[in-house]
């Protein structure tokens, strides 16, 4: 902070803006450009969300980039700014009261966590000796595929 600019001594107590990367505002106002043509701009703000729906359409968008898709098919936009749009408006939405809290129950999941605490140290220390390969997707060329059942696949049963 400079001693001769007044100016500077106001704008430390704002909201410090500048934090948020450009780079965010940038990847979901793309995200948000998607949505504003298909459904209309701001639409969550009249309708209203319930935040399962945008629970289960960020689960989605994070799963598919965790397991190595980082463009969403659909969209041509990066996964991970679908799912920067979907927390975005989840947040919006509960500032402006336009939230729908279909959450279930609440859980003491905190708890739940600290009491597993002392099993994951005792399951690391008796496996100390050993030290596995930790793969990840930097080492595999080529994605392995899932084989789903469908109609078309029949079920073989030997004959006897």
């Amino acid at each position: 902070m400079k001693e001769t600019n007044p100016k500077d001594a106001v704008s430390t107590g704002k909201v410090p803006l500048h934090l948020c990367p450009d780079t965010v505002l940038v990847a979901g106002s793309m995200a948000f450009l998607e949505g504003a043509v298909k459904y209309g701009a701001f639409n969550w703000r009249r309708a209203g969300v319930r935040a399962s729906v945008y629970k289960t359409a960020g689960l989605d968008h994070f799963l598919a980039w965790w397991n190595g898709e980082d463009i969403d098919p659909d969209s041509g936009l990066p996964h991970l700014w679908k799912l920067l749009a979907c927390v975005a408006i989840l947040v919006d939405a509960s500032l402006i009261g336009k939230l729908v809290d279909d959450r279930p129950p609440k859980v003491p999941i905190d708890d739940l966590l600290k009491a597993l605490q002392p099993l994951v140290r005792e399951i690391k220390d008796r496996h100390a000796d050993k030290h596995p390969h930790q793969n990840t997707a930097a080492e595999f060329p080529e994605m392995p595929r899932l084989l789903l059942p469908t109609k078309s696949r029949k079920r073989v049963t030997p004959r006897g």
